[in-house]
C-alpha cells in the first residue's frame, strides 16, 4: 500500500492519484519525487560522490564481496522474495546483482538525490527508481525484503528509518542492513563521508529490535581485513593533514586482487555459519513479526 504524504490515508501502490484527496506525487529529473524539497540539501551524503562511486565499485574488492554477501543473505533467508526496496540505492550497483540474482522481482530504488538515480536508472532501465526521505518512507505493508546498505549510519534518526522500513514492509518480510561498526575506527575518512556513527553490535541489536524486528543473523564482516584497515586509516592523508576522499577506494591492483581473495574466504566462513564479532563492517538480517 502507498501512503498519501497529505491526508495519510492508504491506498493501492498501483494508483497515481491518492483516492481520498486526489493528491499526486510530482515528478523530479523524471523521477517520482516523495520528498523534493530535500533534492537542494546536502544532509548525510555528499551528491559529486555518485561520480567517484560509479566509476570504482565494480572493480573494487570491497563493494564486490559486499555485493555478494547480500545477495547469498537474500537467496537464503528470502528465497522467494517478489518485491524488494532498497534504500540509499546509490548507482544502483547492488540492485544490478540483486536483479541477477531474482529476475521475476519487483525491485525499487530509492534516494535522496535524484542525481544517483540517474546513474542508477541507466544501469537498470526495467527498475522503477522513486526520491524520498528513508525517514518518511511512503508505504505500509508493501514488501517482501528492504534493505539498506550503508545507509543508516548517514543519518541522526536512524531508529526512525528503522520504524519506518518495519511498516513498510510486508509481515514475516526480511530487513536487511550492512554498517560500519566500531566507534574505535571513527576517522577522518567517517567525517568525510558524511557518517554519523560507526555502530556497536549491542546498539543496533537494541534499535533492530526495539523497532519490532526479530533478528535472524547478524555478524561481522571485512573482519580479516581489519589489522589492514587500521593501517590505512592512520597512513592515507594528504599533506595538509586532510582526508583524501578516495583513499579508502583507489587501491593497487594487486592488493585489490589479494584482498578480493581473503573477503571471499571470509565469506565462505560466513555461509557456512561462522558469525565474526569483530570487523569493520556488521551484516544484520531481521524479520518483521508477525502479529
Amino acid at each position: 500500500m502507498k501512503i498519501c504524504s497529505v491526508c495519510h490515508s492508504s491506498y493501492a501502490s498501483t494508483q497515481e492519484k491518492c483516492p481520498q484527496c486526489g493528491h499526486q506525487v510530482v515528478r523530479k529529473n523524471g523521477f517520482a519525487a516523495f520528498a523534493p524539497a530535500l533534492e537542494d540539501k546536502e544532509e548525510g551524503f555528499k551528491a559529486d560522490f555518485y561520480q567517484t562511486y560509479a566509476h570504482l565499485e565494480s572493480g573494487h574488492f570491497w563493494f564486490r564481496a559486499r555485493g555478494r554477501l547480500i545477495t547469498w543473505a537474500l537467496a537464503k533467508y528470502a528465497p522467494h522474495m517478489r518485491s524488494l526496496l532498497e534504500i540509499g540505492c546509490g548507482t544502483g550497483y547492488i540492485l544490478t546483482q540483486v536483479a541477477s540474482a531474482f529476475p521475476k522481482a519487483k525491485l525499487l530504488g530509492s534516494e535522496m538525490f535524484s542525481t544517483g538515480l540517474r546513474f542508477a536508472a541507466s544501469r537498470l532501465p526495467s527498475v522503477d527508481f522513486v526520491q524520498m526521505d528513508a525517514r518518511d518512507i511512503p508505504f505500509e505493508d508493501e514488501f517482501d525484503a528492504i534493505g539498506a546498505f550503508d545507509v543508516i549510519e548517514h543519518i541522526e534518526m536512524d531508529t526512525v528509518v528503522l520504524q519506518q522500513m518495519y511498516r513498510a514492509l510486508k509481515p514475516g518480510g526480511i530487513m536487511l542492513l550492512t554498517v560500519p561498526q566500531h566507534q574505535w575506527l571513527w576517522s577522518q575518512v567517517d567525517e568525510y563521508s558524511c557518517h554519523v556513527r560507526r555502530y556497536a553490535a549491542v546498539e543496533l541489536h537494541r534499535k533492530v529490535e526495539d523497532a519490532g524486528f526479530a533478528i535472524v543473523r547478524s555478524t561481522s564482516f571485512v573482519s580479516l581485513l581489519l589489522p589492514a584497515m587500521m593501517i590505512s586509516r592512520g597512513a592515507k592523508k594528504t599533506r595538509k593533514g586532510e582526508v583524501n576522499e578516495t583513499a579508502e577506494l583507489a587501491v593497487p591492483r594487486p592488493i585489490n586482487v589479494l584482498f578480493g581473495l581473503l573477503m571471499r574466504l571470509e565469506c565462505l566462513f560466513i555461509k557456512v555459519g561462522i558469525n565474526f564479532p569483530v570487523g569493520a563492517s556488521r551484516l544484520l538480517i531481521a524479520r518483521k513479526t508477525i502479529g
